[in-house]
């Protein structure tokens, strides 16, 4: 079929057809309106280049010939493998996104540098990791919390490596250390649909009561090294992990886990790691059905829940006490598990998962009294019944509820944020003002380690996370219409976590180069969202070349594209992604309407599915 051409670019738009057997061609929409340089743009195209810019010199200082992290080598939940894995967070976010080839390429020479590095390194005291902190190319042993944390990376570098075999290779193992496959890790126990202990790993689950000496490590002095929880000895550091004891039986932080599912599923790993991830969730679902809609924090190794559906390490009850000041701190992370059921809506595209937080909040609210003269909300449970209250109604995971929902009911609960106002059209300078924010963090952290004076026997591994300066926040909300839950803003009840999937309405492809991200001299804006549409602004900078971009729906292909409304015209879609070509200097807003969450996910470019 032909098309005159002239005939669209008058109006700004054409489609061109192209002819299906040819491999990998995709139909494009051609913009050719020109569009003056808008400021978010030149801003955006300078935050992924200086991004590119501060990571390489971040690792010619913090990252040896041998691509390991120069620091301290330390076992333990504070300062151990999980931290050393976290120095390159967001480099594979940054290149998905259209940073450099180069980002990629140095985060996947730390990862393998970081493998050997923490499989070679051991402990004399703690019993696990005495013959390596890694085996298997996974921590020995840890609660879920860290290992998630440590999988920060390793979580998306499916987003630029898709076809990768050693990836799934990789994460098809990591996944059957929990799946019941692997024979000779014994962490889940298929009939009971539970794991094992809280502390697990490529060496299999703790099964007695940890130690402080099991979450610290092994002795040492504190005082040359910056300690994040301000201990000043090494009693102070077991003193923190008094408390930490209870960690047989099942936890909802072990749910972090079926990430590993998604992708090994969404890699090309087949359908049992799906079907796994599903139903040990399903089995959360239950238990939290038959528990008044609250998700319990402690399963007995029998597999029940009970009136002690309270305990364990980081549950509901858990509010331990802080060694230097001796005041009991909470320290519930249930609320950090709703991640792995946004998760299990990508892999079903049933909301009902995110039904059950709903109704766990609304339980929680039902409890609500006047405390001190103020109406407030319990925070945790215990053997006294409800305590921890905070004034005002129980919000914990509210705009992650919202974000999977996008229901009017579920509004007022996300709270406030310049980003929702701009999305709601009440702040439009929100863009200029959050690339203006990254741009600016990005030079506090070259500052910082332009400055700092800290060698390899004086900082732990938590140490160089301060001043990676990746700093994605702005482009994921603004290119992708995203959320950057590693770093959420939006509440103070929604706290940094990692190893998690990228939520997102729209991603990007350059179909020329075959990678991911946008391709060069091309910005993007998603201005507006709801249920059914996303409207999205698209510019090419260059003034001479054209740009092809192709537009997907989700980080997975989780949504499907069922229009795209250009100039007033209309375009019937009905896929997983459309492209666009942009003429040199020209830019268009598109609104695409989707129906979320309708495909199954995958991880496969664009022109490699089928």
């Amino acid at each position: 079929m032909r098309v005159d051409r002239r005939r669209f670019l008058a109006t700004g738009v054409a489609a061109i057809a192209v002819p299906a057997q040819a491999r990998g061609s995709r139909p494009q929409l051609v913009v050719a309106k020109p569009m003056a340089a808008p400021t978010w743009a030149v801003m955006q195209r300078r935050l992924l280049d200086v991004n590119a810019e501060a990571c390489e010199a971040f690792y010619a200082q913090y990252v040896d010939d041998s691509d390991r992290l120069k620091v301290f080598e330390r076992w333990g939940a504070n300062d151990g493998p999980d931290d050393a894995a976290e120095a390159t967070n967001d480099w594979f976010l940054l290149h998905a996104l259209g940073g450099s080839d180069r980002i990629a390429t140095l985060a996947s020479r730390f990862w393998e540098g970081h493998l050997k590095q923490f499989t070679a390194a051991r402990t004399v005291d703690v019993p696990i990791a005495r013959e390596g902190m890694y085996y298997r190319e996974f921590p020995v042993q840890m609660d879920w919390q860290h290992n998630a944390e440590g999988l920060t990376s390793f979580n998306v570098m499916g987003l630029s490596r898709p076809r990768d075999a050693k990836l799934l290779e990789r994460t098809r193992r990591y996944a059957d250390f929990y799946t019941g496959r692997d024979p000779t890790v014994h962490n889940y126990d298929i009939k009971l649909r539970m794991m094992r202990s809280l502390l697990n790993g490529s060496k299999g689950p703790m099964l007695r009561e940890a130690t402080p000496l099991d979450w610290v490590g092994d002795p040492f002095d504190p005082a040359p090294f910056h300690m994040e929880h301000g201990e000043t000895t090494y009693r102070e550091t077991l003193d923190h992990y008094a408390d930490y004891g209870d960690v047989v039986g099942d936890n909802p932080l072990n749910l972090q886990s079926t990430t590993l599912g998604l992708n090994a599923y969404a890699l090309g790993g087949g359908e049992g790691y799906r079907r796994w991830a599903l139903d040990y969730l399903d089995a959360w679902v239950d238990r939290a059905t038959k528990n008044d809609d609250i998700l319990p924090s402690y399963v007995r190794p029998d597999g029940t829940v009970g009136e002690d559906w309270w305990k364990g390490v980081y549950g509901w009850g858990f509010s331990p006490v802080v060694p230097q000041t001796g005041v009991r701190e909470d320290r519930n992370r249930v609320p950090r598990s709703i991640t792995a059921f946004m998760g299990a809506v990508v892999m079903t595209g049933d909301l009902g998962y995110i039904d059950l937080w709903r109704r766990q909040n609304a339980r929680i609210n039902a409890q609500m009294q006047v405390v001190k003269g103020v109406s407030s909300a319990p925070t945790m449970y215990g053997a006294q019944s409800w305590y921890g209250w905070k004034p005002g109604p129980y919000r914990s995971n509210g705009f992650e509820i919202w974000y999977m929902s996008q229901r009017a009911d579920d509004r007022a609960a996300a709270g406030a944020h310049p980003w929702l106002d701009y999305l709601e059209g009440r702040n439009p300078a929100y863009p200029e003002q959050a690339l203006a924010a990254d741009l600016a963090r990005v030079a506090e952290r070259m500052k910082t380690r332009e400055t700092d004076t800290t060698t390899p026997q004086t900082r732990l591994a938590d140490w160089p996370i301060g001043i990676n300066p990746a700093s994605v926040t702005s482009l994921v909300q603004l290119m992708t219409g995203g959320l950057h839950i590693a770093r959420p803003p939006w509440s103070k009840t929604s706290p940094p976590q990692g190893g998690v999937p990228l939520h997102c309405r729209l991603r990007y492809f350059d179909p020329v180069a075959r990678r991911a991200g946008v391709p060069a001299d091309v910005a993007a804006l998603v201005q507006a969202m709801d249920g059914r549409s996303t409207q999205v602004m698209l510019v090419n900078l260059n003034p001479r070349e054209a740009r092809s971009v192709t537009v997907q729906g989700g980080a997975y292909a989780e949504h499907r594209v069922d229009s795209v409304t250009l100039d007033g015209r209309r375009i019937a879609t009905g896929g997983r992604d459309v492209t666009i070509r942009l003429e040199p200097g020209c830019g268009t807003q598109l609104t695409l309407a989707m129906t979320r969450y309708a495909n199954r996910p995958t991880l496969d470019f664009p022109w490699d599915r089928v």
